[in-house]
């Protein structure tokens, strides 16, 4: 067996109006605090947590946040000696930092090297000023490709970007115009996530007082088909639905997430998966260091997972990917079902394996629904 682990480093500078993942400011964790102050004991804490996992064998792991790359090199690199000394890691494990192109040096990006990192991944969402305001985003788009360069120049091997499509008041030709800009980048790997508006966010706000509206849907599938589009012309191929990468550039850390093994989530409100079990840790960064320091288990809740949830979670994680679904999965009814979308030309049979076309992949969501409900 082996382990993957996720380590969520919750801290961020400033909060992005369309975000709703578990994030803090200094300021919000305690009056007047700066970063190095809130995050002072907090790796500490996280590797009390990692006395807890399995000690199998790792083949990737993934910082996330927050900005992961607000922190100093060798206070992550502390995690990833542990985790070695402790549990030992594959020959070419993937450890992947999510980074702020605003937030890296040469400096840190060459320590972040020597610590043992050895994939990057740059949040762009978009090259437009317009959209990069409206989501709220702090940094200066002209910073990506100077990012991505010293990133390069530094020894990363594999770079990835990610984009956010479907902001309100982006156009077709805006989305055109970041995808090209991210494509002309020395870049391996692509992820394009549709904008979700959710509740408690700044955003939401805005879109519910009227300030600003969504666009319509097919606006959203003609933005998706156009990266999938842009991204295979330039020998980036998808291999989920919100991702394409050169061969070999695909994310490990992900597919280990979308083929259900076993990872573990360090951190707070960090997501675990073992053995068939799902838990997950209190939220807050301050409940979560004094648990740990106290001795006691951070986790928050969990559940087994029954044989029909592990039946359902294969069939929508599984038709996700280009590798598709084995068909030996479904019933006879569920085929039957799916028996109309490939009319349509939504699904191809290949082999054994059921396959999504692009504008299968729009409506995957309601695929799924359908022959699992």
């Amino acid at each position: 067996m082996t382990l993957s682990f996720y380590v969520h480093i919750p801290y961020c500078i400033k909060r992005c109006g369309y975000c709703d993942f578990n994030t803090y400011t200094p300021s919000e964790l305690q009056d007047g605090a700066t970063l190095e102050i809130v995050s002072n004991d907090f790796i500490d804490a996280l590797l009390k947590e990692l006395d807890a996992s399995p000690k199998d064998s790792v083949p990737t792991i993934f910082f996330g946040g927050g900005t992961p790359s607000l922190l100093p090199a060798d206070e992550l690199g502390r995690v990833i000696a542990a985790i070695k000394a402790r549990n030992g890691l594959s020959a070419d494990c993937e450890i992947t930092l999510e980074a702020n192109p605003d937030s890296v040096t040469k400096e840190k990006l060459e320590r972040y090297l020597e610590v043992g990192f050895n994939r990057i991944s740059f949040g762009m969402q978009s090259t437009k000023p317009h959209v990069l305001a409206v989501l709220d985003r702090t940094h200066n788009p002209e910073n990506v490709e100077r990012a991505v360069n010293m990133a390069r120049a530094a020894g990363f091997k594999s770079i990835s970007v990610d984009l956010i499509y479907g902001t309100p008041g982006e156009s077709l030709q805006d989305w055109r115009e970041s995808v090209q800009a991210a494509l002309d980048l020395d870049i391996d790997h692509i992820s394009a996530y549709a904008l979700i508006v959710e509740t408690g966010t700044k955003l939401a706000a805005q879109i519910k007082r009227g300030d600003l509206s969504m666009p319509d849907d097919d606006l959203m599938a003609d933005m998706y088909l156009l990266v999938d589009q842009m991204c295979e012309e330039r020998g980036l191929s998808w291999y989920e639905l919100s991702n394409w990468s050169k061969p070999s550039h695909e994310c490990r850390h992900n597919i280990a997430y979308w083929e259900n093994r076993n990872w573990w989530g360090l951190g707070p409100g960090a997501h675990s998966h073992v053995d068939g079990k799902r838990f997950w840790n209190v939220k807050h960064p301050n409940a979560y260091k004094e648990k740990l320091f106290a001795s006691q288990s951070p986790i928050h809740e969990s559940e087994d997972l029954t044989a029909e949830q592990k039946a359902r979670e294969l069939i929508m994680l599984g038709i996700r990917m280009r590798d598709g679904l084995q068909i030996s999965l479904l019933e006879p009814h569920q085929l039957e079902l799916l028996g109309t979308y490939r009319e349509n030309g939504y699904i191809q049979l290949r082999d054994d394996r059921i396959l999504l076309t692009p504008v299968g992949r729009l409506i995957a969501d309601r695929i799924v629904r359908e022959i699992t409900f």
